[in-house]
């Protein structure tokens, strides 16, 4: 065997069960190698027969194959290599490193630390615990500096065994001194099982950090989402904003023109005007020569004899009734805007139209809590229908139901996210729409307000109410078939539109939620069957 062949690696003499230097070492039919003991062990310890290296199952308990003389052989070679370029090899230990407690002069830096021996050893010094029998059954570990920590302090014996009841580490007298009634075991077997116990924790632990990678990717798709939608939304802003400009600078333009189109009239006019006032100026001044000439004549008979023969007066017009009459404006921004308003109207109503879709797209369905309703309310069977009626009704004065408000709520309730229902308030003359926080209070008649859980559209007598704080007429006639509810949690936003008209009828904003919320429908007394009209929640047609 060749000197580079024997340099072999240390691992290669190590069991990968007690990853201790091998103990009557074998091989396995699959060719791994292990301490003859550790095998058994392992094989006892599991209910099928594998190796552990490769996990190749057998079918019953394997022949092993003896490799001491081998092994041995191998680890020699390797031992007389290192030893022989020892003294040109090894450094002397730095410090922080653990030297060797064997050399006598330069102190090398230890390979391993022996905890029968409690001293530390150089490659050249640890031979003898690799080679000789006696030796070989000695435990070491990695160079450790205070190898005294692991001696009794009282005893002077090592730390062998581990006390249970007082979960501490003893030597094998204080087993029979000090802690002769607790409950001991070996150092390896308390070892094992509180590695068992690391591995478990450092599996949860692993698991935690992959659900929180998770949520960190879960969280940048959401910003991800948010900048798509922010991007679109800008987008479409601009698009819509500057269609609006175009409009608006259209108009202008227009109504520039119509002014200058009038002006530019009154200015040809008055330039007509003006060249035959000036020709006719001309042609007076030339007469007034002539005469003025002729007047200054002191010859009796030619002044008569010319003055027949002077050319009649050129003829003049009457400017007495002709004036300019500057161009009247007045209406002319007006109308230029009107038709403006016209023009963003139907820009308005597309847009309009195209937002109605987005939030149609969170559509829910809702269902009447009967367990809620006022005891004069009538709900329909489907749960989809309210009216009032003249007479209430004897029903468990329970919590949930209100008592004083003609209020029913939605069975659904809504503590995240953006939900959105359309209810039809057709041929009625007074109700109340919105969404309410489930801690409303139900007992008594408080002011409707975002402050006090509720945000609610309302008509009354012919006047649409918005109940904000403070609450807000809205003076636009209209008067919606079916209104369309939107509700943003995150966003504090709660929307009212005019399904019919696509049209934005009222927007709550700066709400902060906290609790769940639930819709809220009030269809106002039935006036003597005035009011009898029901409210109806309808399905929600994503085709408007």
């Amino acid at each position: 065997m060749s000197a580079a062949s024997c340099l072999l690696s240390e691992d290669q003499f190590r069991c990968s069960i007690c990853l201790d230097v091998f103990t009557d070492p074998v091989t396995t039919p699959c060719g791994h190698n292990f301490c003859k003991k550790c095998i058994t062990q392992h094989w006892k310890d599991n209910f099928q027969y594998n190796c552990p290296l490769c996990n190749k199952v057998f079918s019953g308990r394997p022949k092993l194959h003896i490799n001491t003389s081998e092994m041995v052989a191998q680890f020699r070679c390797e031992a007389q290599q290192k030893a022989s370029s020892s003294s040109s090899e090894q450094q002397a230990a730095k410090p922080g490193e653990v030297p060797c407690d064997v050399c006598t002069g330069t102190k090398v830096k230890a390979l391993k630390s022996c905890l029968v021996c409690l001293t530390s050893y150089c490659h050249t010094h640890l031979e003898p615990h690799l080679t000789m029998k006696g030796l070989k059954r000695h435990q070491l570990i990695d160079p450790e500096k205070n190898l005294e920590g692991r001696m009794c302090m009282k005893h002077d014996k090592p730390l062998e065994l581990f006390c249970k009841t007082d979960q501490t580490c003893v030597c094998m007298l204080c087993s029979v001194v000090d802690h002769k009634t607790h409950e001991f075991v070996p150092l390896r077997e308390e070892y094992e099982g509180k590695k068992a116990e690391l591995g478990k924790t450092e599996a949860e632990i692993q698991q935690m950090i992959q659900k929180r990678r998770l949520k960190i990717e879960e969280i940048k798709e959401s910003v991800k989402m948010s900048k798509d939608a922010a991007d679109r939304e800008k987008a479409e802003g601009v698009q819509v904003f500057t269609a609006l400009k175009k409009s608006v600078d259209r108009g202008l333009n227009e109504l520039i023109k119509q002014i200058e189109d009038k002006q530019e009239t009154t200015k040809k006019q008055a330039e007509g005007f003006i060249k035959d006032l000036e020709q006719e100026i001309s042609e007076l001044m030339k007469r007034s020569s002539e005469v003025e000439q002729l007047s200054r004549s002191k010859d009796h008979l030619h002044l008569l004899q010319s003055f027949s023969s002077l050319k009649d007066a050129p003829p003049t017009k009457d400017w007495t009734a002709v004036s300019i009459h500057p161009p009247s404006y007045e209406g002319t921004v007006v109308r230029a805007v009107d038709q403006l308003k016209k023009i963003l109207r139907k820009d308005m109503k597309k847009l309009f139209e195209a937002e109605l879709k987005r939030v149609q797209q969170y559509a829910v369905d809702v269902t009447l809590d009967p367990d809620t309703a006022h005891p004069a309310l009538i709900l329909s069977d489907d749960g989809k229908q309210v009216h009032c009626s003249d007479e209430e009704k004897k029903l468990p004065d329970n919590p949930e139901r209100f008592s004083k408000r003609l209020g029913v709520l939605g069975n659904q309730s809504f503590s995240s996210g953006r939900f959105y229902f359309e209810v039809q308030v057709k041929g009625k003359s007074s109700w109340l729409l919105g969404v309410v926080t489930e801690s409303v209070n139900r007992k008594k008649r408080i002011t409707r307000s975002p402050e006090n859980g509720l945000c609610t559209l309302a008509l009354y007598e012919n006047i649409h109410v918005a109940f904000d704080d403070p609450q807000v007429l809205l003076p636009q006639p209209f008067g919606p078939e079916k209104v369309g509810v939107f509700v943003d949690y995150e966003g504090g936003l709660v929307f009212f539109y005019d399904v019919g008209d696509a049209a934005l009828i009222y927007c709550f904003t700066g709400c902060s939620f906290t609790e769940k919320l639930h819709p809220f429908f009030y269809p106002g007394v039935n006036d003597g069957g005035k009011n009898a009209a029901p409210l109806i929640i309808c399905p929600v047609n994503q085709s408007v």
